[in-house]
């Protein structure tokens, strides 16, 4: 049984955030608690956005961490229980709306975190009792912004996804205008995230007319203008093109995605310093030759309609592409150049077999055979 479900409200477009404090009317929302994070709260952006309100004296909690953890979590929903918060408005990238989404869940619901990961059956403990966001994305990556999924990292170590319609944003506003000043090495890496939700889903064998629709028209706009964005980061055309391409990749996801991002969960919550994004980037190419090799590839000829998509000659073309732009963009090549080693890969497969989008990917991928894609990626 298919369930296809596309429920948030989006108001998009170039200054679209001084809708803010129609949409907390709109929801009902009277005494909203700011989460974000001290980079965007000290490039004043996260004033950009308040003055808007009525009243832009609100509790703000800027400690979100580049890779959110429970300990901000906790720290953050301590914050919203003692202050009698009716809702929350998350401003900044993936991080800052993902840290919300756990607020949201602890600072409403009992018990520790790990109670609402997806691999500890947290999902239906989630219940209506969440708290409204209000979500406001200031990078072109994640597309948390529309997402029913949260990627957060446990007290032991684990980075685990915590999955809800509770959690999807009651109002996302995605306003280009916030991305002007993202410097060039994030919105490569950012962009490329957006870029491998929206193939990867589309590979997922899930039956989701709607979401490879969506996933493959993200990927022309992130194809064709990550490169703009990155070098002429006032090209409005092109960073309107890169959050429609971040904010349809996870309209898309909700489908699923796969090995792709199983690793890169895996790898992030054992070295928390490595960026989501640039870890997509590099298992992208070896995780689609794998992929290759499956009957719902081939019967639906999805690796042609990629290579059209980002007007390539054919799929031969797919992976040496991504790798081209990635050099052209300044990315890193490969795990050795962040300082992976093989020690970590038996703990990596680990995390990899246990994570949620494991068992979406079009084909289900064994012990060894993700030892040969970390092997093929370093």
């Amino acid at each position: 049984m298919a369930i296809i479900n596309y429920v948030t409200q989006i108001q998009f477009d170039f200054g679209a955030s001084s809708l803010l404090q129609a949409e907390c009317d709109r929801l009902g929302i009277r005494h909203p608690m700011v989460v974000t994070d001290a980079g965007v709260r000290a490039a004043g952006i996260v004033d950009q956005v308040l003055k808007h309100l009525r009243d832009p004296n609100v509790t703000i909690y800027d400690q979100t961490p580049p890779n959110p953890n429970e300990t901000a979590v906790r720290q953050a929903a301590n914050q919203y229980r003692k202050g009698g918060f009716d809702g929350i408005i998350a401003i900044g990238g993936g991080s800052s709306i993902d840290l919300a989404k756990g607020v949201a869940i602890c600072g409403t619901h009992e018990g520790p975190l790990r109670n609402f990961a997806v691999v500890e059956g947290g999902a239906e403990r989630i219940t209506a009792a969440t708290a409204q966001i209000i979500a406001i994305p200031t990078t072109a990556g994640t597309g948390s912004e529309v997402g029913r999924g949260a990627i957060l990292i446990l007290e032991d170590g684990r980075k685990v996804g915590l999955l809800s319609p509770y959690l999807v944003p009651k109002s996302a506003i995605c306003d280009p205008e916030l991305t002007l000043s993202l410097p060039a090495l994030m919105t490569a890496a950012t962009g490329m995230d957006a870029i491998a939700h929206c193939l990867e889903t589309f590979m997922s064998a899930a039956f989701n007319p709607p979401a490879d629709g969506i996933a493959l028209d993200g990927l022309r706009r992130g194809w064709l203008n990550i490169e703009r964005a990155t070098r002429n980061p006032d090209d409005r055309e092109a960073r309107m093109n890169m959050m429609s391409a971040s904010m349809q990749g996870a309209l898309a996801f909700q489908k699923g995605l796969g090995c792709v991002h199983s690793l890169s969960h895996s790898l992030g919550g054992i070295d928390p310093r490595l960026h989501h994004g640039t870890l997509n980037k590099i298992f992208l190419p070896v995780v689609i030759e794998f992929n290759s090799d499956c009957d719902s590839m081939r019967q639906e000829h999805k690796l042609d309609r990629i290579a059209q998509t980002m007007q390539l000659k054919g799929p031969e073309e797919i992976g040496r592409a991504i790798q081209e732009m990635s050099d052209r963009l300044n990315l890193p090549k490969g795990l050795t150049e962040l300082g992976v080693k093989r020690e970590l890969f038996p703990q990596i497969i680990k995390g990899a077999l246990a994570d949620h989008t494991h068992k979406t990917n079009p084909r289900i991928a064994s012990e060894e055979d993700y030892y040969w894609m970390l092997e093929q990626s370093l």
